[in-house]
């Protein structure tokens, strides 16, 4: 284990991996009670997919006329991230500066949703996810996550739940607000909360915790960062999860050893399926298993932002290997399993978000395997993707760089 802490330390002081040798075995249900050594890494260790100046070269796709869809653009949001649709057809979205809209799209009437807490705006944060309770027709609760600070100015990503409450006016406001969870501990830098949001069938709740840009807490099992989170709906930590005893924090971990987690869907058949940004190059789309290491930043199919190499998964077979790997990079954000009647022909697809690769990619799932189908031009970055109540698909496109930002509607174009 020396070693492995070695390793760990060294590669968040210089901001780089060059390799690792040998370390202890980190299988699916082992993991030392004692965490490596955390040296922050530089605050200035951009993620291109998010900064002003990616360096993703878009893939060629089907553009225009070649796209079995039809691009509507209904209507604009300030800085969107993420959106979800209510029983009654209205949609929230969440936009970065910390309001919650609830739009009607009949009306094409935007109100607000008051008593949203406190939210710090930094570049890859801000208010972030918006999901219902499996059960919200009979409970009303809302999950939103956002990000927040403490008083030194260290930020973390919070989830918090609370029953919504609508009024007449288009708008409403969230009632018995409480903190679920966060992330833990707070850090300096801007980067990488992660901080999506799913229930699968059993009512469990499901949060990715990405490693906000420090690299070895991916990899420390007293951090919550870099890790795939399971949860009752209450927050409290299921006795069944694989590290319950290996500590508070520990015990809420399913899965770790991830980077920067965007999007997370269930398949027909109940396996979880996370996509996650790599440094440069190595996009991932994995199968997440309970107790199962990532590797990162052991490991990755991408290199760093100074070309300095990361040893592949390949190198380190104790490591779970992505199903799918993207270089040059998609940067994808949002992702949903579609299981609508609108798009016949694509039930049982996924469909993820590209932001430098300004795309809509389609992925096929046979079993516990995956192909990347079709790409999709669209000339946009996509932050969100969403499955609409008639089977439309739903797209937002990414508002971080600017302030108006469009919500699409993708329509067969033989309707």
């Amino acid at each position: 284990m020396t070693q492995l802490k070695y390793s760990l330390a060294l590669a968040a002081a210089v901001g780089l991996l060059s390799g690792c040798n040998e370390a202890d075995d980190l299988g699916a249900d082992t993991f030392p009670a004692t965490p490596p050594p955390t040296v922050q890494a530089p605050d200035n260790t951009l993620d291109t997919a998010e900064a002003d100046e990616p360096t993703a070269t878009r893939a060629a796709g089907a553009t225009g006329d070649n796209r079995p869809f039809t691009v509507t653009e209904v209507t604009q949001f300030e800085y969107p991230w993420a959106m979800t649709f209510l029983p009654d057809g209205r949609l929230l979205v969440t936009e970065m500066e910390g309001t919650l809209r609830l739009y009607d799209l009949e009306s094409d009437v935007k109100g607000n949703i008051e008593g949203v807490p406190e939210t710090r705006r930094v570049s890859q944060g801000g208010l972030g996810d918006v999901v219902l309770h499996p059960h919200y027709d009979q409970n009303q609760l809302v999950y939103i996550s956002y990000a927040e600070s403490d008083d030194e100015g260290l930020l973390g990503a919070a989830v918090a739940r609370a029953r919504l409450e609508l009024d007449d006016d288009n708008g409403g406001s969230l009632e018995d607000l409480e903190v679920i969870w966060r992330q833990v501990p707070k850090k300096r830098g801007e980067g990488h909360f992660g901080y999506r949001i799913a229930f699968d069938d059993d009512g469990m709740l499901w949060i990715s915790s990405s490693e906000r840009q420090k690299f070895d807490p991916a990899q420390d099992m007293s951090s919550n960062l870099g890790k795939i989170v399971r949860l009752h709906d209450d927050g409290s930590v299921p006795e069944d999860n694989p590290f319950v005893d290996q500590g508070e924090v520990a015990a809420q971990v399913w899965s770790l050893g991830h980077r920067n987690i965007l999007g997370m869907a269930f398949d027909a058949d109940g396996r979880l399926w996370a996509h996650e940004m790599g440094p440069k190059d190595g996009d991932e789309l994995n199968l997440i298993e309970r107790g199962a290491n990532y590797g990162y930043p052991l490991v990755s199919n991408g290199n760093h932002y100074d070309d300095t190499p990361i040893p592949d998964h390949d190198t380190r077979p104790e490591f779970k290997a992505p199903v799918i790997t993207w270089t040059p990079v998609i940067s994808p954000a949002g992702f949903v399993i579609y299981d609508g009647e609108l798009f016949s022909d694509w039930q049982g697809s996924g469909f993820i978000g590209g932001m430098s690769s300004k795309s809509l990619v389609r992925v096929e799932f046979d079993g516990d395997s995956a192909r990347e189908a079709e790409r999709f031009d669209l000339e946009r970055r996509i932050r969100e993707v969403e499955q609409g109540p008639d089977g439309a698909l739903w797209l937002l496109e990414d508002g971080t760089r600017g302030g108006q930002s469009a919500l699409l509607k993708l329509t067969p174009t033989d309707q």
